[in-house]
């Protein structure tokens, strides 16, 4: 497998954040039942992160170069491949698949997906000032909290993208 720089695995790591906020409102785990026993972390048949993340573009050509020109996500066809590593098994090695579909596609029947995408980096200001220049359309809000920085971007059909500075481990 090709090596991709830090800077473009950091920029396409897909996190959906649940790291006890939604909204910036804190959120309680709910409590185990105590009737069922806990979920013992080898068995089988559980998920082991984000395989891939797929949407829809009308200008699905101009979008894959907005990606790749601004976020270093090259999509040639085939999907952008982010390599990851499990934590708990450094040898296995597995891939998230990011790509755009066209927006004619029915593989997303029948449902009429609406999401937004997080990506994790590793310097929100030096990346958001170089959005800038390059005249990405940037949020102006900003959000600090114990894990992470967050700020927003938009692509060229309007999707709200979230870009995550998680906070150094102590």
């Amino acid at each position: 497998m090709q090596a991709i720089p830090w800077s473009t695995l950091a920029l396409g790591s897909l996190l959906l954040i649940a790291v006890n906020s939604i909204g910036g409102q804190e959120v309680q785990s709910p409590q185990p039942e105590k009737s069922k026993p806990p979920v013992k972390m080898e068995q089988r048949g559980r998920i082991l992160g984000i395989g891939g993340v797929f949407f829809k573009s009308a200008n699905r050509d101009e979008m894959r170069e907005w990606y790749s020109k601004h976020l270093g996500l090259a999509d040639k066809g085939g999907g952008a491949m982010l390599p990851w590593r499990e934590h708990d098994d450094p040898q296995k090695e597995h891939v998230t698949v990011w790509t755009i579909f066209p927006g004619s596609t029915d593989y997303f029947g029948p449902s009429h997906p609406s999401f937004m995408i997080n990506y994790i980096v590793d310097d929100l200001d030096a990346l958001l000032d170089r959005l800038k220049q390059e005249g990405v359309k940037i949020d102006p809000k900003r959000m600090d909290e114990s894990y992470g920085r967050f700020a927003w971007i938009y692509d060229p059909d309007g999707n709200k993208i979230e870009l995550w500075q998680p906070s150094a481990k102590p």
